[in-house]
Parts: structure tokens; C-alpha cells; sequence
């Protein structure tokens, strides 16, 4: 079955027969004006591909547009070591720090201008959120609905307030339907993120020749990597969950379906905060949906590992951890804009040991969000804290901060060794603190999270080796300098978890072709560890990050120590 005949299929799922005949020239048309396509690739990343995940005015100079200073800092900066940037939502916003978006196809002008991001993209790669699932009620689109204007009349999803909606599963201890006073009376319209951010109606196939328009147009803008934000909730049919429901998965392939035709080098990236089954599931049979999809439980059991000093949980997850696919990858992170969240631990870690992570997020000074259940009641959803306070006690820092610098960046080297692609959140690599008083001029939990930083300033501290900016940034670049020139940390390199004890996690990672093999070892205690390396791993080692040659299979590993071995006998 060729491409189109696979939209056609779909469209037909999605639609119906007579409706799908309607659509599919329209949808093509939208096609025929995009870029030409290329001969496809397997999957166009290797081990030079890092992802720095930052705000469009995450630096700032007066007098300068955000865009134009961010780029002329990371020029200076992280050029040589990430080659890619994850820009989250640079559009013109009403709320939610730009995940309610006014205009999916403008640049906010307090940020700068199209010719920014074209600018940017002459030295990065470049990832684009594509926010589908909701729009700002400021929009043109949702403020003609509140008009009655056609066709903006069936852009959205409106309930009657005494449905039944118990069984849709909600990401926040907020209504699920918001009364709004339209030209037709007042209309209950379904919010699941707030009631600023208006769900849009994808079963109204003209929305989604909006969304595959607007998808086009972010291609023909410079994204090399779309970001599906909150993806899962796209398709609403009461009387389910509401998530991961068929008719998502099938506009997820029916994108993909589109992007081969159109722009087969432009990857998709799902972004689905939920646990780790259900989150893969994204990958569909792993040719035809998402390419890569977020590692969400990644970061809360990397911190589970490091708050009990244990890696064998660790251990046992990763153990599962397969592609479906030499066309898909993983996006490992453990920070985001967002905060740590906790559901993606859920069947992995027990209750009272999420109930572990939430008080240590409070006794760290972070705070907790919360979500609301089918049955009343509620749970933990994410932890707001930096990952770097979150992995060690802020006293524990002011004491030392050589030690806490060493046990951060221990928890970002289990990450940067995992199968794919790492993404990094722009204050893990500059050691950002959690940002207290901002949390208290916004009200908002996750802006503990999202401090903006002046660029000079910033450039003052990380010039002073003694700051503890400096130190996690240049120590981070390291990792990154020896990543990114081994060929066996290749995003679709072949991974074997080594079982070495619960003071130590460790991984076997080998290049596609076999040639290049390195032991990762991370000690995730604040204690010497000796080890004995398993049989048949070699005689010779290149520890590439203290260049030392050692023969034999005994290791002492210092607190925190990272070893990145490569054999000397062959890979």
C-alpha cells in the first residue's frame, strides 16, 4: 500500500467513506506545496545529536530581541557540543509560559521575528512544538466560536455540564469543562489543561487540515524535529478515558504519512507524560507513527536511584527498554520546562516509594502538582524542583558543592549513556537552583523551574572556575565532548544492562556496525565501590573521561565516579 492510499485508508477510519473522498484532495494539495521530497533514511541521527531544550528569552540583554541574544550565547558557548535546540512555544501566548497559543504561525514579537529563527537555524538544528491538542482562548480562532462564526463553530468540543465524564483521565486538579458565554448562550467547553487553553476538535476533519497545514508550514520555517505537545488527549469520545484513544494514534500516523511525502528527514516526537507502556506506544509498529518518543520515566527513576543509593530498580527497568525499529529512538531527559513527573513511575516504582520522591521534593524546597482521579481523588502528577536540587539536598550543597556537583552529574551521565537521543533542559547545564521568588511573583508551581537569566551575568559566572555554574557547565561539556565522538553511544547503537550491584549502573553500549564498544559505569553512592568486570569483557580499557589505560578486570570507583570504559581488544 503506497502513502496515499494509507492517508485515504485513514482519512476513511477517522471520517467516513464520503467524507474522507472530500478531504484527501485538499490534504494532498497542502502536500504538493511543501518542499520536495528527498529519498528517505533510515533515521537521520547519530551520536552527535544533542538536544538543549530552552525558551525563546531564557538569556536576555537590554535593548536586544531574546532570539537574536539566546543565539549569540549558545554561539559562545555550546556550538561545539549541541547541535541541536528544542525552542518551547515562541509564539504569541495568553498563558501557561507559551503552551496557550494565540497564533500557531507567528513569532511573538516581544521574542523577535521569523528571520530569527531562520538565523538560528543556520548553526542548529531545530526542534518546533507543534501545541495541537489546545489553543489559547485568545485566539482568532476560539474568539469567532464565541461569535458564532462559521467554521469556527465546530473548531471545538462543547458538553453538556451533566454528562457523564468520570472516566476521562485528567493531567490536572482542574475543571475538565469551562462555561463560556457565546452568541448561542453559554456553552461548557472542554479544557483539560486550564480555561485558557481551549481543546481543539480533531474529529472535525476541516481542524485537521488546519493542523497538517500549520505541521507544513513548520517544516517550510526550518524544524527538523516537530514536538507533538500533549498529544495523547487529542481525540475526545465520551465515555472512555479520553487518552491514547485509536483515532489519536491514527492522526499521529496520518502526520507521519504526511512528512514522508513531504519532508521524510523531518522527524516526529511524541510528548505524552504517562506511563512507560502507554508512552511507547507511540512508536506504533515502529515505521509508522512517531520516530521518537519521550523517556518520561526515565527522570523520576534515575532520582528514585539516586535518593535510595540503589540502582537495581534502575537496573531491572532499563533491562525492558527495546526499539521496535532501527527508525525509532528514544529522547532521554531528565528535565524539562516541566517538572520530574510521577506517573511514568507508576507500575514501576510502588506507591510508597513515589510517596518517597514527593517528600523529598518538599524537603529539597520543591513543590508538588497534583492531579485529579476518576474516583474523587487525587494524586501526585509532577514534582516542581530543579533536577539538580532534586538529586542532592540544597544544605548538602552550600556544605559542599564539589560533592553535589559530582553526584548531578553522575545522574546526567546514566542519561547521556542510554539508547538515543539526550535532551537537555538549559538549567541542568548551567546548575541552575531552584528559583523560589519567582514561584511567589507568579503563583505558579513550575516556575521553580523557569527562571530567566541575564546573558551577561550568566557569562560572568560561568568565566569564574570557582561558581558552581562553572563547574557543572564545564564538567557537563565534557561528557558531551566524549558523547558525541563515540560511536558507540550511536542513538540506535545496540545497549546490554550489566547487572554489577546496586552501588553501581552500568551499560554495555555498541556502535551500529559493531566496530566500537564502551562500558558505561556510574557509581550512584557518595563511597568508594570496587568492581570486578564481567568475564569476556576484554583485558584492555580507555576510561575516556580520565584518560587512563588499565588492563584486568578490577575497578575502584571513587563517590560518584563516572567511567566510560572502551576496549582496547577489539571495538
Amino acid at each position: 500500500m503506497d502513502t496515499k492510499t494509507r492517508i485515504q485508508s485513514k482519512l476513511t477510519t477517522l471520517y467516513g467513506r464520503e467524507t474522507a473522498d472530500k478531504v484527501l484532495p485538499r490534504l494532498l494539495g497542502l502536500i504538493g506545496d511543501s518542499p520536495a521530497p528527498q529519498p528517505r533514511k533510515n533515521l537521520s541521527l547519530t551520536e552527535r545529536d544533542v538536544v538543549l531544550i530552552t525558551y525563546g528569552d531564557q538569556v536576555s540583554t537590554p535593548d536586544e530581541a531574546p532570539l537574536w541574544t539566546l543565539h549569540h550565547f549558545l554561539r559562545h558557548t555550546i556550538r561545539d557540543h549541541i547541535n541541536t535546540v528544542h525552542i518551547l512555544p515562541f509564539y504569541p501566548y495568553s498563558s501557561d509560559d507559551g503552551f496557550s497559543v494565540i497564533d500557531y504561525e507567528a513569532v511573538n514579537p516581544a521574542l523577535g521575528t521569523w528571520d530569527d529563527i531562520h538565523t538560528l537555524h543556520q548553526d542548529f538544528r531545530l526542534m518546533f512544538d507543534a501545541v495541537f491538542n489546545h489553543i489559547s482562548a485568545e485566539s482568532a480562532w476560539f474568539q469567532a466560536f464565541l461569535r458564532g462564526e462559521l467554521p469556527y463553530t465546530d473548531y471545538f468540543v462543547t458538553v453538556d455540564p451533566s454528562v457523564d465524564l468520570s472516566l476521562v483521565r485528567r493531567p490536572r486538579a482542574l475543571p475538565l469543562l469551562t462555561p463560556f458565554q457565546t452568541s448561542m448562550g453559554e456553552k461548557h467547553v472542554w479544557t483539560t489543561f486550564s480555561d485558557d487553553q481551549i481543546d481543539l476538535n480533531a474529529a472535525n476533519p476541516e481542524v485537521l487540515l488546519e493542523l497538517i497545514r500549520i505541521l507544513l508550514f513548520y517544516v517550510q520555517q526550518g524544524a527538523d524535529l516537530i514536538r507533538l505537545d500533549a498529544i495523547g488527549f487529542l481525540w475526545k469520545t465520551i465515555g472512555t478515558s479520553c487518552i491514547h484513544l485509536p483515532e489519536t494514534h491514527l492522526i499521529v500516523q496520518l502526520m507521519r504519512d504526511v512528512l514522508d511525502l513531504a519532508a521524510p528527514n523531518t522527524l516526529l516526537v511524541t510528548e505524552t507524560n504517562v506511563p512507560h507502556d502507554e508512552n511507547i506506544s507511540y512508536f506504533g509498529d515502529g515505521t509508522n507513527e512517531a520516530q521518537m518518543v519521550y523517556q518520561f520515566s526515565l527522570p523520576p527513576l534515575v532520582l528514585h536511584t539516586f535518593r535510595t543509593g540503589d540502582t537495581r530498580m534502575l537496573t531491572r527497568w532499563a533491562e525492558t527498554i527495546q526499539r521496535p525499529s532501527d527508525q525509532t529512538a528514544f529522547f532521554n531527559f531528565t528535565a524539562s520546562h516541566d517538572g520530574i513527573g510521577v506517573q511514568p513511575a507508576r507500575g514501576i516504582l510502588r506507591d510508597d516509594e513515589i510517596d518517597a520522591l514527593v517528600d523529598l521534593a518538599s524537603a529539597h524546597g520543591g513543590f508538588v502538582s497534583y492531579k485529579n482521579n476518576s474516583d474523587g481523588t487525587r494524586s501526585p502528577y509532577e514534582l516542581n524542583i530543579t533536577y539538580f536540587d532534586a538529586i542532592t539536598d540544597p544544605e548538602v550543597t552550600a556544605q559542599n558543592p564539589a560533592v553535589a556537583t559530582r553526584r548531578f552529574l553522575c545522574s546526567q551521565a546514566i542519561m547521556l549513556a542510554f539508547m538515543g537521543v539526550p535532551g537537555i533542559y538549559f538549567h541542568s547545564l548551567f546548575g541552575s537552583r531552584n528559583f523560589h521568588w519567582g514561584v511567589e511573583g507568579t503563583g505558579r508551581f513550575r516556575t521553580i523551574n523557569r527562571q530567566k537569566l541575564d546573558s551577561d551575568a550568566l557569562l560572568v559566572e560561568l568565566n569564574d572556575s570557582h561558581s558552581l555554574r562553572a563547574q557543572v557547565y564545564s564538567q557537563y561539556l565534557n561528557l558531551l565532548n566524549i558523547r558525541t565522538r563515540e560511536p558507540a553511544f550511536h542513538p540506535v547503537g545496540g545497549q546490554t544492562v550489566l547487572n554489577l550491584g546496586a552501588a553501581v549502573f552500568g551499560l554495555e553500549r555498541t556502535s551500529p556496525d559493531g566496530e566500537h564498544r564502551v562500558l558505561a559505569l556510574h557509581n550512584v553512592r557518595g563511597e568508594p565501590v570496587a568492581l570486578i568486570l564481567p568475564k569476556g569483557q576484554g583485558d584492555g580499557w580507555h576510561d575516556l573521561i580520565t584518560d587512563r589505560h588499565f588492563t584486568g578486570s578490577r575497578l575502584m570507583l571513587g563517590p560518584y565516579q563516572v567511567a566510560w570504559l572502551k576496549s582496547e581488544s577489539g571495538g
